[in-house]
């Protein structure tokens, strides 16, 4: 009678199984968890090294524009701006570009046209940064040099780099937002007597303005975290950018720097107070991403 009362009383399996399936999901979140703390407080150990240890200031760190680590000057201002400048300029460059295609794959052409578009656009997502940074090398920076100049390293060939990385991305992100736009909305406007162009501008896009940012925020993010492609076509002069002259982003000088510094040097915890910077920069992307869905939602 006992062993009855226990078999109908006790838990069931699908209850068992559905603890332990909470006891595993709740062991990788915390294994996650310390994994990523353990990433911060390293960073930010080796980060403040040279401004706790080396003396020097974090305001001079953050606006002087001069980098010299030979001669124990550490301006990190320029490659700020550029890393930001680049980014920018590839974000404003590629949305339009992955609005066009984004509003034609799913309001205009046909539907076999996205089982034909969406391979190719995953294609150009999975290509290696490397491949991009050929392309830069071979094809943009001559382009580059004979339309404005120079050398053609700088900063033009690098958001054109980017642009033709991040595009792939944004334009997928946005696809999946005009799709996820209820279908309902397009009936009740086309009912109305609205044009397809008048659903499309004022339905569809606001009803994805979300999605749309964070398309754009995303492919930014990865613009900015860029090191292997900008390095190969911006020229890697830690100077002011300009128009028709190199300049470096921290990406890039993190990636020429670190392995010809001496670990504990001054020069060397300058870099890892650069991979802070950059650490920070990602962290604010990630938190407009997280906004602009909370807004959303």
């Amino acid at each position: 009678m006992k062993n009855w009362e226990k078999y109908l009383m006790g838990p069931s399996k699908e209850r068992t199984q559905e603890r332990v399936g909470r006891g595993i999901t709740g062991l990788s979140i915390l294994m996650i968890g310390l994994l990523v703390g353990i990433i911060l407080l390293f960073l930010v150990g080796k980060g403040s090294q040279l401004f706790l240890k080396d003396g020097v200031s974090f305001q001079e760190f953050i606006f002087k524009t001069v980098w010299a680590p030979g001669n124990e000057v550490y301006g990190a201002a320029s490659m700020i701006i550029t890393s930001l400048l680049v980014t920018m300029v590839a974000g404003l460059i590629a949305l339009p570009f992955a609005l066009a295609v984004g509003v034609a794959v799913t309001e205009i052409l046909p539907p076999i046209t996205k089982k034909i578009i969406q391979p190719i656009i995953e294609l150009l997502v999975g290509i290696p940064s490397v491949v991009y940074g050929l392309i830069g090398l071979t094809v943009v920076v001559p382009i580059v040099r004979q339309l404005v100049g120079g050398t053609g390293f700088g900063i033009i060939a690098a958001s054109v780099v980017l642009f033709l990385m991040i595009m792939p991305t944004i334009t997928s992100m946005i696809i999946d937002a005009f799709q996820a736009v209820d279908q309902d909305q397009r009936r009740a406007s086309a009912g109305l007597g609205a044009t397809r162009w008048q659903t499309i501008t004022r339905i569809v896009i606001p009803a994805a303005k979300g999605g749309i940012l964070t398309a754009l925020i995303f492919g930014m993010a990865r613009a900015f975290g860029e090191a292997l492609a900008v390095q190969m076509v911006i020229g890697n002069a830690a100077i002011m950018p300009s128009i028709q002259g190199s300049a470096a982003t921290i990406t890039s000088v993190l990636t020429t720097g670190m392995g010809n510094t001496i670990l504990g040097t001054p020069a060397n915890d300058a870099l890892w107070s650069l991979a802070l910077i950059l650490l920070g920069m990602s962290l604010v992307f990630n938190l407009l991403m997280h906004f602009v869905t909370r807004k959303e939602a």
